[in-house]
């Protein structure tokens, strides 16, 4: 009986140890299925820079440094690395964000959305 009695409260903080790790592997699947209003500019290969740029290594890269790809002046002139928050605050309202890049996106209103293509995006390596 006491050993029934530790395997409850041993299950229930493997559980709660769990839970976060499922709640980002469905957020980054969402985001895989988001991505798509993304695919039709970006691509995942890396240096791929037919119509935008790579996002391949996004999370942690310096903004327009891919040399295939044409920046805005906007964008060069930004000393910023992408990481989840800039991203975030970015994918909202890119125009906003760096007033003259051409990326032709009005953006995710959606937190959740945008927080789940982020998840998936930080797969991209």
């Amino acid at each position: 009986m006491p050993a029934r009695t530790l395997a409850l409260p041993t299950m229930a903080i493997i559980v709660a140890c769990l839970a976060p790790l499922g709640a980002l592997a469905q957020d980054a699947a969402r985001g895989r299925v988001l991505f798509e209003m993304c695919a039709a500019c970006h691509k995942l290969e890396p240096n791929s820079t037919e119509y935008g740029p790579s996002l391949i290594g996004i999370i942690g890269r310096k903004a327009a440094v891919l040399r295939d790809f044409s920046y805005s002046r906007a964008l060069l002139r930004t000393n910023i690395v992408w990481d989840d928050g800039r991203l975030d605050i970015y994918l909202a309202d890119p125009q906003a964000f760096i007033s003259g890049t051409r990326m032709p996106f009005s953006g995710i209103a959606n937190k959740t959305e945008r927080a789940d293509l982020i998840a998936y995006l930080k797969t991209l390596r």
